[in-house]
């Protein structure tokens, strides 16, 4: 079993695309109309053209919104992303104008940050244990 997708809610599409390419560094992998306004827009990592795909869903459903909404509210990020070096990523990025709620933080062999992805999500990056 192999985790293939996996998605985040977003507010708008468009600009959720350009922050998690743009900004992120992400690459688009499927970009297809759903519907009238909606896409099937997924992002990868340039790392792993064919690893996870995280698609960029929008927030639709009640449920949804009010779920996503809540962990905002409390401070919990709705995703992790793996980096290398947690400050270096957190410096690119808030020299890219990215709002961190919380700066580099370690915690035992982990070092966290978390940032708002102006989408309405908060996002942590995390190195991980060796």
């Amino acid at each position: 079993m192999k985790i293939r997708l996996t998605s985040v809610f977003v507010d708008d599409q468009a600009k959720a695309e350009r922050f998690y390419t743009d900004i992120l560094g992400f690459v688009k992998k499927h970009d297809v109309p759903v519907g009238e306004k909606d896409r099937w827009l997924t992002v990868v990592s340039p790392d792993e053209p064919d690893g996870t795909e995280l698609l960029l869903e929008p927030v639709g459903h009640p449920a949804a919104r009010t779920y996503r909404d809540a962990l905002v509210q409390d401070g919990i990020p709705l995703v992790q992303f793996a980096v290398d070096d947690v400050r270096a990523e957190y410096e690119r990025l808030r020299d890219l104008g990215v709002r961190f709620i919380q700066e580099p933080l370690e915690m035992g062999a982990v070092t966290t940050a978390v940032f708002d992805d102006t989408c309405g999500n908060l996002v942590q990056i995390a190195t991980q244990p060796r």
